[in-house]
């Protein structure tokens, strides 16, 4: 009998060592059922975010195709404007190959014509002095014509300049006919 004992205890002891497990086992298993339903809501939780999270995404997508269309509108309508701002460079272009044409056009034409335009500006300054030299003689000539008017005797400082001014020896007037005309008023 004393191995029937020891079995029934032996068989007691593991019969309470199964308990023991199975108690455990329950308890752990609760504990994950616990953390399982938490990890079930905060899924529960995610899957509404990622749906959002979703929705957004395809909004902000959709919002970014109708930028990037927009974009690529104006893009084309600004196209336009360089466009036209480069064919006004390439006219002002033109334009500054013309002016150089031109000015090298005349820089020739003068350098060519140089003795003809000393020529020129000989001629004018010859006709700007017998011009000069001509207005002198007819201020003379009518300072001459009036020196015996009443003005002229009561006020000598009026005489036109040309008669108060000295004769040169290049002037081509009838000096004698002025001198003689202003000694006899000086007597």
């Amino acid at each position: 009998m004393d191995w029937q004992i020891v079995l029934y205890i032996a068989a007691g002891i593991a019969a309470i060592a199964f308990l023991i497990l199975c108690i455990a086992l329950a308890v752990v298993l609760f504990s994950v059922k616990k953390n399982l339903d938490h990890v079930a809501k905060t899924l529960d939780g995610v899957e509404g975010q990622i749906q959002g999270i979703t929705r957004e995404s395809t909004d902000l997508l959709h919002k970014t195709n109708r930028l990037a269309e927009d974009v690529q509108g104006k893009s084309a309508k600004l196209n336009s404007v360089v466009d036209a701002v480069q064919g006004i460079g390439n006219s002002m272009g033109n334009l500054n190959e013309s002016v150089d044409r031109v000015t090298n056009s005349i820089t020739h034409n003068i350098s060519q014509n140089e003795d003809k335009i000393s020529q020129v500006v000989q001629w004018s300054n010859v006709a700007m002095e017998v011009a000069d030299k001509w207005q002198m003689r007819q201020k003379r000539n009518s300072a001459f014509n009036t020196k015996y008017s009443a003005t002229a005797e009561t006020d000598p400082d009026n005489l036109p300049v040309a008669v108060n001014r000295a004769v040169t020896e290049s002037d081509n007037v009838d000096e004698d006919r002025i001198n003689a005309g202003l000694e006899q008023d000086r007597k």
